[in-house]
C-alpha cells in the first residue's frame, strides 16, 4: 500500500525525535495520535515495556514476559490454568484462584525448570521459560525424541544460539509472527552473552 503524505511526515517525525534532544516530549506527544491512526503505538508501548523490563532482575523480568505472553487460562484452556500451568494427573487445582495465586504457581513452575536446566549457568532462565511454554522434552530429549539443536549447542560451548532459539517459534510447521516475536523479546531480555 502507497503511504499518504501525512503517513509518511508522521514516519519522518518518528524518525527524527530523538534528535536534538529538548522538545522529544513534546514532539512524542503530538506525534501519538498520528501514532494510533497508523497502528504504530503497540510498537511504541512495546519498546517502553522492554525498557522497564530490562530495570528488573532476570527472574522478574522473567516472570512478567511468561504472564504477558500466556496471559491468563479459564476453564476454556483446560488443562492449562493461571498463567499457562499445565494441570497434572492428581492436582487439586481450582478455575478460581486468584492472580496472585497464578503468579505464586507461575513462580513455583519457573524455578523447578531453573533447576532442570541448572547446568547451562546462565542461560538456565531462558532455557526454563521456553521449557515452561514447549516443554522441556523438546529440548532435552525424551525415548526417541533427541535433544535439540539449541541443547547441543549450548553443551558444546557455543553460544551463538539466537538461530537455534528462534526455530522454537513454530506450530503446526508454520513460523508463527506472534511467537517470533515472544521469542525475540526473551532473547532480548533474558539471554546473557558471556564476558570477554
Amino acid at each position: 500500500r502507497k503511504q499518504t503524505g501525512m503517513e509518511l511526515r508522521w514516519r519522518h517525525a518518528l524518525l527524527h525525535a530523538g534528535c536534538g534532544g529538548g522538545g522529544m516530549v513534546s514532539r512524542m506527544r503530538r506525534a501519538i495520535p498520528a501514532l494510533c491512526l497508523l497502528g504504530l503505538f503497540p510498537c511504541l508501548l512495546a519498546a517502553q515495556d522492554m525498557e522497564g523490563l530490562k530495570r528488573l532482575p532476570p527472574f522478574e523480568r522473567a516472570i512478567q514476559l511468561v504472564m504477558r505472553y500466556e496471559g491468563w487460562h479459564g476453564p476454556d484452556k483446560a488443562p492449562y490454568i493461571a498463567y499457562g500451568h499445565r494441570i497434572l494427573p492428581g492436582e487439586q487445582l481450582s478455575y478460581g484462584m486468584s492472580r496472585e495465586e497464578g503468579e505464586a504457581l507461575l513462580r513455583k513452575d519457573l524455578l523447578e525448570r531453573c533447576a532442570l536446566f541448572r547446568r547451562f549457568g546462565a542461560d538456565s532462565l531462558l532455557l526454563a521459560v521456553l521449557a515452561y511454554q514447549v516443554g522441556h522434552n523438546r529440548l532435552l530429549g525424551y525415548g526417541k525424541m533427541p535433544k535439540s539443536k539449541l541443547i547441543r549447542k549450548l553443551e558444546r560451548g557455543e553460544r551463538d544460539i539466537e538461530r537455534e532459539y528462534l526455530s522454537f517459534r513454530c506450530w503446526k510447521g508454520r513460523g508463527i509472527p506472534s511467537i517470533e516475536r515472544r521469542r525475540r523479546m526473551e532473547l532480548t531480555l533474558l539471554y546473557e552473552p558471556l564476558p570477554q
